[in-house]
């Protein structure tokens, strides 16, 4: 369902003919990608002036849980259960996938994951990847197999302890924004480490301002977050600071 400039009503629907979406990303020219449990599990396309029909971009060999599209038209997606990132030019006729990180064996070595759930890659075309399994965040340089953990177990400096991080999101400032499930909340990254910047009320619960094992998040345009708080069935707006109206909305349920 697609809804648009804040309407009541969804403007667009796609009728995906697929049991379950485990994640989307769309692009700039509105294009929707999305990832499918379905075996094969494909990575499927629709065109944005196309969407009654869709074509399949990829085959993963396992869920996927994570899917980024880079400014160089790169498609990365995480083989979650297979505990790898895979890639694949979409500027290419190429079929040929490449693992730039994880070695497919679940492991806490920095060149290993354990089960790769969300991910973001920068202007620079570094690798975030939410690093479920071992309780983490790993920056995987372009480039390098090796991953600096970023946050969580085992990060330097450690700041704070995530429980199973299932999304990050770079802001435009650089700043790292975790979906931190089984903590319920999202933190951030600051000049002084990460803090809590969503659901912070230390348990899960359905008032607008708690979580209930939150999925991935977004931005607007305005700096407004939208999160999925898949426990409470429903999607969270989270306006800035210097909004004029509340802090937090519930948009969709």
């Amino acid at each position: 369902y697609i809804w648009e400039n804040d309407n009541i009503n969804f403007t667009k629907k796609i009728n995906t003919n697929q049991l379950t979406q485990l994640s989307i990303f769309v692009t700039s020219n509105g294009d929707i990608y999305t990832t499918s449990t379905n075996t094969p599990f494909t990575i499927n396309r629709w065109l944005s002036n196309e969407t009654n029909t869709s074509a399949t971009i990829a085959y993963s060999d396992s869920d996927s849980c994570g899917i980024f599209i880079d400014i160089n038209n790169t498609l990365y997606f995480s083989a979650t259960d297979k505990h790898k990132v895979l890639s694949k030019s979409l500027s290419s006729s190429s079929n040929i996938l490449t693992i730039v990180a994880g070695t497919g064996v679940a492991g806490n070595a920095p060149n290993m994951l354990n089960r790769a759930f969300g991910l973001f890659v920068d202007v620079n075309f570094d690798l975030y990847v939410a690093d479920w399994g071992n309780n983490r965040v790993q920056l995987f340089r372009q480039g390098q197999q090796n991953a600096i953990t970023v946050a969580g177990s085992g990060s330097l400096n450690q700041t704070i302890t995530l429980n199973h991080p299932i999304h990050v999101v770079l802001d435009m400032d650089k700043y790292l924004f975790i979906v931190d499930q089984y903590n319920n909340r999202i933190v951030r990254s600051g000049p002084n480490g990460f803090r809590c910047i969503i659901g912070c009320t230390g348990s899960s619960g359905s008032a607008l301002n708690e979580l209930h094992m939150p999925t991935s998040m977004a931005f607007d345009s305005f700096g407004n977050i939208y999160v999925v708080d898949e426990g409470n069935h429903r999607i969270q707006k989270f306006l800035r600071l210097n909004n004029t109206l509340s802090k937090h909305v519930r948009i969709l349920v």
